[in-house]
């Protein structure tokens, strides 16, 4: 069995696995008195094999706990893997709501097919797959194969269920499904479609759909748009839309990035007990490289972090229970400057800044590694609102646009091999992966001198790596 053989990259706060492979987040919900977070698994390699789901739980969303494997593929519901899905509580049980994936050899090419299943538990650790799956045996007959990744939620006595795919003309979409008891689902239609594969993907995954200050949003990852004026670089995006919804019809705008950066897919929401809806996602992304598999994993979650509308976009920022973090104030500041530096050792931190831009000055924000070679650079031109990120590496540039302001303001969570950037209270994020040992140095700069407000805080290993009896 896969194990860790070095621990030079493993996170401190974020959400990884014990070892092995994991990617998308799954059955975000709560139940007696935790925070659930399941995830797709594989356990035997740091390589993306036969998807299991994976287990977490939290009391607070800050301090994790792993507990046993909740699905294992090979039944015949599921004989090639446990794909992603959500989690429900209904009358004091917990349910698992899960695509059911198998393979099948063409003597041309190797094809799949996809279902729906269920699972259910007791007491949130052990669970048990429905006797009668799987409760929705296959596709519409306009569907191609894939069929995937349901979000379950309930509205008054009615349980509703959106399922990522795409139609046989080869368009990305969203179905929508009903039911009264989980097992029994009757298909409403498409609740809607990409306009063109190149613009809006070939494939919707991920769905999710909610209502968020009176408008309905649809996050969704499609696969398949193509770059444009450098937006949409990561080979497949992570986005939303914002529109309307009534009887079975959605109406909505333009799809929108949710991330700016190289690291981010596959997001999954929670609302919690008191309304707010927050959203984690899988910080990493196909091809790209994940020097963390030589060392017997792979993956990581991002943050958890609240969404809000403001206008027509979704903001998203770090929820306020991550304060529990920190250990010691490395830093504060209050003054007029044209340049911040500052060293560290220990590569769990949170940067707080707040810069005076009503000059329009180029302001830039530098991680160097211990050589003093930028990891990640920043740079914001007040001029025009665009942000640009500079990754060492291959295929380096990220970028995004954000309106002008009196003041820029900047929260970074950096941890053992992430770096998470929210601008303006979350008007854009980038979420990204490093790979460096050593301390790390910090520059923020300013073309003039600025009035800059910023306060560093080291933070602590909030990980219990204790696992929960079996």
């Amino acid at each position: 069995m896969n194990q860790i053989t070095n621990d030079r990259y493993r996170q401190n706060y974020h959400i990884m696995p014990p070892k092995g492979w994991m990617n998308d987040p799954n059955g975000l919900c709560f139940f007696k008195g935790y925070y659930h977070v399941f995830f797709q698994y594989h356990p035997y390699s740091a390589e993306w094999g036969p998807m299991h789901w994976g287990h977490m739980r939290s009391m607070d969303l800050v301090h994790w706990q792993e507990c046993p494997i909740a699905l294992t593929p090979g039944d015949n519901e599921d004989k090639d893997g446990c794909f992603s899905g959500s989690a429900v509580v209904k009358d004091g049980r917990l349910y698992l709501i899960y695509t059911g994936h198998h393979d099948k050899e063409n003597t041309d090419q190797k094809q799949y097919w996809q279902n729906q299943n269920l699972a259910y538990s007791e007491d949130g650790i052990h669970f048990k797959k429905y006797e009668k799956n799987p409760i929705i045996s296959h596709p519409p007959e306009d569907n191609d194969v894939d069929f995937r990744d349901p979000k379950v939620w309930q509205d008054k006595d009615e349980w509703f269920m959106v399922l990522g795919s795409r139609d046989q003309a080869g368009l990305g979409r969203v179905l929508l499904y009903a039911s009264h008891d989980l097992l029994n689902w009757d298909y409403f239609g498409v609740i809607s479609q990409s306009n063109h594969p190149e613009k809006e993907g070939y494939m919707w995954e991920c769905p999710d759909f909610f209502q968020l200050d009176g408008q309905y949003i649809l996050l969704t990852s499609p696969q398949g748009i193509v770059s444009h004026h450098d937006r949409c670089k990561n080979i497949f995006q992570s986005g939303y839309f914002i529109g309307d919804y009534q009887d079975g019809v959605y109406t909505r705008g333009c799809f929108r990035e949710m991330d700016a950066g190289h690291d981010f897919y596959a997001t999954q929401t929670i609302e919690t007990d008191d309304g707010r809806r927050i959203l984690l996602a899988w910080m990493a992304m196909w091809e790209n490289k994940m020097p963390e598999q030589a060392d017997g994993w792979a993956g990581t979650m991002t943050l958890p972090r609240e969404l809000k509308r403001v206008g027509d976009k979704l903001y998203a920022y770090p929820i306020p229970e991550l304060k529990a973090l920190r250990s010691k104030l490395l830093l504060s500041k209050n003054e007029s400057t044209n340049a911040i530096n500052f060293c560290s050792k220990a590569h769990q931190l949170e940067i707080d800044a707040k810069m005076d831009w009503r000059s329009h000055s180029t302001i830039a924000l530098v991680m160097n590694d211990h050589n003093g070679s930028a990891l990640i650079s920043v740079t914001f031109n007040a001029d025009d609102g665009k942000v640009v990120l500079h990754r060492v590496g291959p295929d380096a540039e990220r970028q995004t646009v954000i309106q002008q302001s009196d003041d820029l303001t900047m929260k970074v969570y950096v941890d053992t091999s992430s770096f998470e950037l929210f601008i303006n209270h979350g008007e854009a994020t980038f979420s990204e992966r490093f790979y460096a040992e050593g301390a790390l140095s910090f520059k923020i700069s300013a073309q003039e001198r600025v009035w800059c407000t910023m306060h560093v805080y080291e933070l602590g290993n909030h990980r219990n790596n204790a696992m929960i009896d079996k």
